[in-house]
């Protein structure tokens, strides 16, 4: 039987992506104590990068957001790894960290993250609702234009 968060993903349609491996030296999460850090996240999706370039550039600011929405998505898909296969595990979302690779006169980087934390609140409830930093930078891996890291708490 399907617990209740992935029961939650089931009703918005996603199915969580085998996770990604790094692809430089460390770890896609660390489990410490009723903590769990997952290492940043890009809009990778059947293993290839779903956006490339910069938000205000060539990526629009609802592709944005789409692509942070992705890297929700192979957050959580890290996040069942490391809580054993069982989501219902995660207590609350205590931070989400967003970069955005943006061209320089794009201002909207707190717009561009709300599509991680929207699906965040979406699949958690009150649980969801995080603390949050939105930085705008010059670059990213692979090209890039998101990448979003997390901090959870489990049971």
């Amino acid at each position: 039987m399907a617990g209740r968060i992935e029961a939650r993903l089931d009703e918005l349609g996603i199915v969580l992506p085998v996770p990604a491996r790094p692809v430089a030296n460390y770890l896609p999460f660390v489990v410490t104590g009723d903590l769990v850090v997952v290492s940043g996240q890009v809009p990778l999706i059947d293993g290839r990068l779903g956006w490339h370039g910069k938000v205000g550039g060539t990526v629009n600011l609802e592709d944005g957001m789409r692509a942070c929405r992705q890297c929700f998505v192979n957050l959580l898909a890290q996040l069942r790894v490391a809580c054993g296969g069982d989501l219902d595990r995660v207590v609350q979302v205590v931070r989400l960290g967003g970069f955005i690779a943006a061209a320089a006169e794009f201002t909207r980087h707190a717009a561009v993250m709300d599509g991680a934390s929207d699906l965040a609140v979406a699949v958690f409830g009150d649980a969801g609702r995080h603390a949050r930093t939105t930085v705008g930078v010059p670059s990213l891996p692979l090209d890039s234009p998101v990448e979003v890291e997390g901090l959870f708490r489990i049971a």
